[in-house]
This record gives C-alpha cells, sequence and structure tokens, in this order.
C-alpha cells in the first residue's frame, strides 16, 4: 500500500460546483478515496445558472446519465447558441451559434471564401451556413450528428435547465456510500503547523472533520483557498465592468426557443433563458452607471411574462483566484473565480477544473511542479475566457449611454488586442493551444459586432469564381434544407423530455 496515497477527500459546499465535483471524483476515483460533503441547508446557493456550453455533454458520457431524463428531471431545453441583441449597435441581432459554419476548403477555413465572395457583392449573410442559425432562426430543434451524407456537421447544442434541479440530479444519482453528505457548517480551519495544509475542519456541531485533500466550493466566501489559506483574488473589473446581477422567473413563454438571448441594455445586459416550466431572466449590470432600483425597473420592464418572484440581487467581482490549487486544497465554482453568465461557461470551468485534478491526481505531499502546472493551465483557460467575453464589451459602436461609451474606449489585454487587430488586417483567425472558444466563435463575435476585416487569405482566390458560387450555394442548400426538416423545438421537448407533472420544488 502506498503510505502517501490519498484516501480522504473532503468537499466544502454543495450547490452544483459541490456536486458536480462529488460526482465526478466518485465516477473516476471509484473506492479508492472516501469522499465527503459538507453542506448546510441554511446556507443558500447562487442558484441563477441556466444555461450551459455543449461540453456539459461529455459529463454525460462520463456518467452515464440519460439526456432524455435530465431534461425531464430539470425541465430542460435545447440551447443551439447564444442570441446577442443591440451590442455593435442598436438594432444590431446576431447568433453565436454553435457547431460548424460552412465547410473549409484545402487549407483555409470557410469564412475566407465567404469574404471573397462578399467583397464581389454577394449578400449572404454568414449565418446562412450554419445548421444551428437554420435551427435557430425557425424555432426548431432535433439530434443530428451530420447533414445526410454530406460531409457537414449536424447540430451542435447544449441545455438549459434549472440549475438547483441539476445539482439534485448529480446528487440523487451518485451510487450509495460513494459520497457522504455531513450536513453542517464549517466554522474553523485548521492549518498544519509545518506545512500550512489544511488538516481538518471544525463544525458548528463541534465534530471534526479530518481530510487528505480538500475541495472548496464554498462560493463567493472562498472559505478555505482564502478564508483560511489567504490566496488572494485577481480583480478584472477594469475590462469586465459589471458587478452585480438580479435574477427573476417570469411565466413560460412560448415558443420555448432554442437559444439563449442576452440583450444589451443601458449599462449591462439582460438574460432570457426559456425553460420548460417557466423563463429565466436577469439584469447584470455596472453600479457605476445605473441604481439597483433603476436596474430592477429595467429588467422587470422587459419580461415576456408576468414576475413569479422578485428579483434576487447578487454582488460580484469578476476575477479569479492568484491559486486555484493552493497546498492542499482545491477551489471550484465560485471559489475559484467568477466569470459573468454571458456565454454560460461557469458550468464548464467546474467540469472543466474536475477533469484537470483528476488528470493530475496527487498524492498526500501535492507536488508543487504538479500544482504549478495545474495552476498554469487553469489561469490559460480563464485568461482566454475573460478575453472572449470582454471582446463582447470593447467590439462596439454605441455612444448612447456612458456605459457602452466606456467599453468601447477601455484598453484591453495585450493578446485580444493582437488577436483583433490581426482579424480586422487578415481576417485570420488562430485558436491557441486548447483554450475553450473555437476560431468559429470568435469569428462570429467578431463579425456580429462589425468588426470588418480588410483582406481574406490570398488562396481563396485559386478557387474560380463560378466554382465558388457553386460551392457557397450548395452548402445554402444543405443547411436550409436540413433545418426545414427537424420539428419544432416545442414538440421535440414535448415527445422526448416533458414531466410528467408539475415541477416539485427545490430549495435553493
Amino acid at each position: 500500500m502506498n503510505e502517501s496515497a490519498i484516501r480522504r477527500v473532503v468537499i466544502v459546499g454543495g450547490g452544483t460546483a459541490g456536486w458536480m465535483a462529488a460526482a465526478l471524483l466518485a465516477r473516476g476515483l471509484g473506492r479508492a478515496c472516501e469522499i465527503r460533503l459538507i453542506e448546510s441547508a441554511e446556507i443558500g446557493t447562487v442558484g441563477v445558472g441556466e444555461a450551459t456550453i455543449p461540453q456539459i455533454q461529455h459529463i454525460n458520457a462520463f456518467l452515464g446519465i440519460d439526456e432524455d431524463d435530465l431534461m425531464r428531471f430539470t425541465h430542460g431545453t435545447y440551447k443551439l447558441g447564444v442570441q446577442l441583441n443591440d451590442w455593435g449597435r442598436v438594432g444590431d441581432s446576431y447568433l453565436h451559434a454553435f457547431g460548424d459554419v460552412g465547410l473549409p476548403l484545402g487549407l483555409l477555413p470557410f469564412h475566407h471564401y465567404w469574404l471573397r465572395s462578399r467583397a464581389r457583392g454577394d449578400a449572404h449573410s454568414l449565418w446562412a451556413y450554419s445548421l444551428n442559425a437554420a435551427a435557430a432562426a425557425t424555432n426548431r430543434f432535433a439530434r443530428l450528428d451530420k447533414v445526410g451524407n454530406s460531409p457537414l456537421g449536424g447540430i451542435r447544442y447544449a441545455y438549459q435547465f434549472d440549475a438547483a434541479r441539476y445539482a439534485c440530479y448529480l446528487r440523487e444519482r451518485i451510487p450509495e456510500d460513494a459520497v457522504k453528505r455531513i450536513e453542517g457548517k464549517v466554522v474553523e480551519v485548521k492549518l498544519r503547523g509545518e506545512d500550512g495544509f489544511v488538516e481538518s475542519l471544525k463544525l458548528e456541531s463541534g465534530e471534526s472533520i479530518v481530510g487528505d485533500f480538500f475541495i472548496d466550493c464554498s462560493g463567493f466566501r472562498g472559505l478555505l483557498i482564502e478564508g483560511a489559506l489567504k490566496t488572494g483574488y485577481e480583480n478584472w473589473q477594469h475590462w469586465l465592468p459589471c458587478d452585480r446581477a438580479l435574477a427573476v422567473a417570469s411565466a413560460r413563454s412560448t415558443p420555448m426557443r432554442p437559444y439563449t438571448q442576452a440583450f444589451a441594455r443601458t449599462s449591462g445586459w439582460q438574460w432570457r433563458i426559456a425553460l420548460q416550466h417557466r423563463t429565466g431572466n436577469g439584469h447584470v449590470y455596472c453600479s457605476r452607471f445605473i441604481s439597483d432600483d433603476e436596474a430592477a425597473a429595467q429588467l422587470l420592464a422587459n419580461l415576456e411574462g408576468e414576475p413569479l418572484e422578485t428579483p434576487r440581487p447578487l454582488r460580484f467581482t469578476t476575477g479569479m483566484r492568484k491559486l486555484a490549487w493552493n497546498r492542499n486544497c482545491l477551489a471550484l465554482g465560485l471559489a475559484a473565480g467568477f466569470m459573468e453568465p454571458l456565454e454560460s461557461t461557469s458550468i464548464h470551468l467546474v467540469q472543466s477544473g474536475i477533469a484537470r485534478f483528476l488528470g493530475m491526481f496527487p498524492d498526500r505531499h501535492c507536488d508543487p511542479l504538479l500544482v504549478e502546472t495545474y495552476n498554469r493551465q487553469t489561469r490559460f483557460e480563464y485568461e482566454r475566457v475573460r478575453d472572449f467575453l470582454i471582446l463582447h464589451y470593447k467590439a462596439t459602436e454605441r455612444e448612447d449611454t456612458p456605459f457602452w461609451k466606456a467599453c468601447g474606449a477601455m484598453d484591453v489585454p495585450p493578446e485580444l488586442a493582437r488577436r483583433i487587430e490581426l482579424f480586422r488586417r487578415t481576417g485570420l483567425i488562430f485558436r491557441e493551444a486548447d483554450e475553450l472558444f473555437t476560431e468559429t466563435g470568435w469569428l462570429q463575435v467578431m463579425l456580429g459586432q462589425r468588426i470588418a476585416p480588410a483582406h481574406y487569405h490570398p488562396l481563396a482566390d485559386e478557387l474560380g469564381g463560378s466554382k465558388l458560387q457553386a460551392f457557397l450555394s450548395d452548402i445554402r442548400t444543405l443547411v436550409s434544407r436540413a433545418a426545414e426538416r427537424m420539428p419544432a423545438h416545442d414538440d421535440f421537448v414535448a415527445q422526448t423530455c416533458a414531466p410528467s407533472r408539475a415541477p416539485a420544488a427545490v430549495d435553493t
């Protein structure tokens, strides 16, 4: 037996982050470790996350989750992308669609051929070549791996669901005795004298919980990573200025759109997410430019249905811990950092953090080189997500409010500035290493928010004019026909995952 092996892992905090960590660790480690999760019914969770990105399907596969069952339990709908309204200019609207746009040809990405055709007067939108966008435009959805016998990829999708019910779903499906839940509040964290590692936690009841490794899912408080270990926090508010949010559910509206909506407002933006039993809404805003009362009034004035509750407030500082892994403690979720929900990355960052940890699973000594490698990779991921979010604010021509004028004028991180300028000059986009967002994602946001490239790749001129038009026309035809054959999103949900009864209440 390896005397240095980790035998006891303690998770502090439940919610989505805590129960995702518990489920993935239980599946990944089997019975090699005792896993305990401490949470208190008296401490609420943020519980406003309702949208995801396609990578969440990897969790389903790893945990053996049946998608229809998950969607039925969480009253979920399907997500083809994010519709962004009024971001570049008031009146603009575009979709950051998941999946492919067009087809690459030879050595070049598709958009260079589209840029060449557009330079010659072709008025077809880039999104005419996206199956996800075509389906979203008519509120259609289907599970489709590819378009017939063509080389075109099919539908790539994510979920929109009740986040509180998602945490419950994971909790209920963890194998019996794989994770022990402990009800209680942590009132003291004891550190080892010789190395400062976390040794044990004292609960309000007086019970002491000893562990070899600790995972902090305690939310913004960062009870272990910050409260005990004083790790430090890197503030990114000068680039992502919104610092508050209000969330409110409203009556269900139909049709249930198979995409998330993000409407730019005077001092921030508002989300709208269709679920089976209600619509989720929220207003993310900057308190320097709008009062809480004004923000609430703006949110309530722009609901599609009657509000079902009083708006719930949330205050945050966008950024990340200086170290996600410090000594024998790993921070996940809000304890690790906060990215505003514009591109629905919160759940993915938890998933990614746990997957990376399992791949580097340590012994009790937590080799410093291993820890440094984890933290370096985590920082890279967070910073690239950060830059993608900043792009939405920076790439605006709006000057109608002080907030948008300030966003358009702000300096941005050097890597983002370089990426924008490269695209503006050449039309080129390069994905760095394994960063989360693909070239297609960057392309849609930059074009959707009026960053127009001056040139396309010269190799695109090698395709004859008639062949170019045939190539583009064939893709448009395949996309439109495939979308037309799909059922309505509402019908697909009703047939595959509609709950058989009204949803039970879940405490958040």
